[in-house]
């Protein structure tokens, strides 16, 4: 399977360090790490079981937004969007709703509705897709991993496939069993018009497929791209706050319209400038965080050198 690896504040070797682990905790929330270590996990399983032909695009920012599509899974048998959690707990799926359940069985709505997450990222990779014109021979498929043993999940047909950790095998399996909808050599084309979607001054269109059983992904490239912009989505993409997600959810739940939403005014995002490329504030949290594990070091040294 090959990995195209798009997920910011990691070094050559995809380690994250300490500074740029703060980083991506101030910018992305206090889950973003942990994501991340969830997404290597759930990356090996499906490398181990998966062919050559399969494509994975990780954390790929769509341009011009702040929307990150955690897994893009492309496959002969379609593409998929992939949201990994390392939640762990009772939960239930229930159609479009996300609850989580107590010790007595009752349920109750989470604090951050997983399963509309991925469906809105899907809808907003969709929405990529079209302007960019790249048609597909089906709708992107959105699916939830979790990959805790820890987490149990009573689903009961949810919007999005639901796969537990002791159910990543048989999902691996029927990806390989899918009908094919495509050749492999154009999955490879398709993920790279993913990554760097031909631009206006790129007109060069891509060359016919000899005909087979198999659809082609389709470029129409009669017609310049426009560039992505989140407002064309029909709903917004709004920062939860620190303690919920990486990735920003939507606020209106109504499905894409035909015709694209009048764009709002956008402000220009200020220059980052500071020590390590950190703002004000974010340098004031990290010196806090220091000060603290300081004082938690210097009291737990303290307490050896009194009680040898």
């Amino acid at each position: 399977m090959k990995i195209i690896d798009k997920t910011p504040l990691q070094d050559d070797k995809g380690n994250i360090s300490f500074t740029a682990r703060i980083q991506g905790t101030l910018k992305y929330g206090l889950s973003w790490f942990a994501e991340m270590e969830a997404q290597k996990i759930a990356l090996a399983l499906l490398d181990r079981g998966l062919e050559k032909s399969f494509v994975v695009i990780r954390n790929f920012n769509l341009p011009n937004s702040d929307i990150v599509i955690p897994l893009i899974l492309i496959g002969l048998g379609g593409i998929y969007i992939i949201y990994v959690t390392s939640a762990k707990g009772s939960f239930e799926a229930k159609g479009d709703q996300w609850n989580t359940i107590d010790n007595s069985g009752n349920s109750q709505p989470s604090s951050v509705n997983l399963l509309e997450r991925v469906t809105r990222l899907t809808r907003a990779f969709q929405k990529y897709l079209e302007i960019n014109k790249i048609a597909l021979p089906g709708p992107v498929e959105p699916i939830l991993i979790a990959i805790d043993p820890g987490a149990h999940i009573e689903s009961l047909r949810p919007v999005a496939r639901v796969v537990k950790s002791d159910a990543i095998k048989a999902f691996i399996g029927s990806l390989l069993q899918a009908t094919p909808v495509w050749r492999s050599e154009q999955i490879y084309m398709l993920a790279d018009r993913i990554v760097e979607p031909r631009s206006r001054e790129e007109p060069e269109p891509v060359a016919p497929v000899e005909p087979s059983s198999y659809p082609a992904a389709g470029f129409d490239d009669s017609a310049p791209a426009r560039p992505f912009d989140a407002n064309d989505l029909g709903f917004s993409f709004e920062e939860e706050g620190l303690a919920e997600s990486q990735s920003a959810p939507l606020q209106d739940a109504s499905a894409i319209p035909s015709q694209p939403a009048q764009s709002r005014p956008r402000s220009t995002p200020k220059p980052t400038s500071g020590f390590l490329g950190m703002s004000t504030t974010q340098v004031i949290v990290l010196a806090g965080m220091l000060i603290v594990w300081c004082c938690i070091m210097v009291g737990f040294g303290s307490l050896l050198f009194l009680n040898p």
